[in-house]
């Protein structure tokens, strides 16, 4: 009898387990996961360790649900940043210092006029673009300019009316400079982002050198910052956390090197950040006010020459964790999340204008918890400089040689 008994046991022993592993195997109809990750280089810096579990390589992911690609046109002349505009089309800036005008069939405007001169030497030129909330009544237009001055320059920030025939932006007024000015090439940030209230949060970066990089940790400073003002430049404060004397009263964050994406969630409000680190240790974080997001003390990456930053720290009290991490570099620029319909899996994932990297990443999400990663148009072989919801539901973006894509369903 106990021998029955003990074979029975075992038969619904195995059946549990049959079930177990019926459920675990089987996947959402839109997706589909992989076992790995999507990196399959070594990392530069292997004695880095993550301070918890899918902060970086985290498993792969793979859409389910078809959809197609398309270039749009391969006529502009260096893109750096793109806007939605309310009919559909989008507002580009172009590097060397031009806007345009681009329609969804690839038609290309020609250059508008009224630009300021932009010093476009390295990394600086014209940058990041944002419309005002109002734009439908008002045509503002704000954006980000490398200002060419006595000393150096400097990234400033202007808004602009763009007129009725959208040949020229008219009014032109510098309502922010990053101080202190500096003679450099590298790492002016320049991505603009409006939030719920209507305020610009601005980024900005620390310059690159040696000589500028301590100033992210430096809050008497506008460098190596997340800025937050109002629409004429005046810092927005919180009557809860009010700076310190020598502190500049509109800076929301500090300890950045070189942020080139920011972003608003749909859902929560929050800042999300993209932020390039140096060999390795690329960043994604979720910003808040008065926090120190570690740069140069903290870091996951090393120098390009292979040596070790500062104490060789990935962490210390008082400075943020990144949400996500990358190493090797994938050199991020623009971010955006997806808020259309049409592909359910997409739906409020974040995805990330690679560079260096050559594709369009798109980070799974569950709440603020990266869980899975997936790599876009890595066979067009294209610097991905920023990336954008279109107003009929698609992602657009744009590439360093001067394309603009599409991805979504038709």
């Amino acid at each position: 009898m106990n021998k029955i008994i003990k074979m029975v046991k075992m038969v619904f022993a195995a059946a549990g387990l049959l079930f177990v592993a019926a459920c675990s195997s089987q996947k959402s109809p839109s997706s589909s996961e992989g076992s790995s990750s999507v990196e399959t280089l070594p990392p530069n810096s292997p004695q880095y360790k993550p301070a918890f579990v899918g902060q970086t390589r985290i498993t792969s992911v793979k859409t389910g649900t078809a959809y197609s690609t398309k270039v749009i046109t391969r006529a502009l002349e260096k893109p750096w940043s793109l806007a939605a505009l309310p009919d559909g089309r989008f507002l580009v800036t172009e590097k060397e210092g031009s806007l345009r005008i681009v329609n969804t069939n690839g038609t290309v405007s020609n250059k508008i006029t009224g630009v300021p001169t932009v010093d476009a030497g390295g990394q600086g030129g014209l940058l990041g673009v944002a419309l005002d909330p109002d734009y439908a009544n008002n045509r503002m237009i704000y954006f980000v300019f490398s200002e060419p001055v006595t000393g150096g320059n400097h990234a400033a920030v202007a808004k602009a009316r763009l007129t009725n025939d959208e040949t020229a932006i008219e009014n032109v007024t510098v309502i922010y400079r990053v101080t202190p000015t500096y003679k450099g090439r590298l790492h002016n940030g320049g991505k603009l982002a409006f939030n719920k209230d209507g305020h610009l949060f601005v980024s900005t970066g620390e310059r690159s050198d040696m000589a500028t990089r301590p100033l992210a940790q430096d809050n008497a400073t506008s460098l190596g910052k997340i800025v937050l003002i109002t629409k004429t430049g005046q810092a927005v404060t919180d009557p809860l956390m009010l700076p310190k004397p020598n502190d500049r009263p509109e800076i929301f964050s500090s300890g950045h090197r070189n942020p080139l994406g920011i972003a608003i969630h749909p859902t929560t409000g929050d800042l999300w950040e993209a932020e390039m680190g140096p060999r390795g240790g690329d960043e994604i974080n979720i910003i808040r006010r008065g926090k120190n997001y570690g740069w140069p003390v903290i870091t996951y990456g090393i120098e390009y020459s292979g040596q070790t930053i500062g104490q060789g720290l990935t962490q210390k009290d008082g400075y943020e964790q990144p949400l996500y991490y990358w190493d090797p570099s994938i050199s991020p620029g623009g971010i955006a999340f997806y808020t259309g319909t049409a592909i359910p899996e997409w739906q409020h994932n974040l995805f990330v204008a690679s560079l260096s990297g050559k594709h369009i990443i798109r980070l799974a999400l569950n709440g603020n918890k990266v869980t899975g990663e997936e790599r876009l148009l890595a066979s067009e072989n294209q610097r991905f400089r920023d990336v954008c919801m279109g107003k009929d539901g698609k992602l657009y973006a744009i590439t360093d040689d001067g394309r603009m894509y599409s991805l979504g369903k038709e």
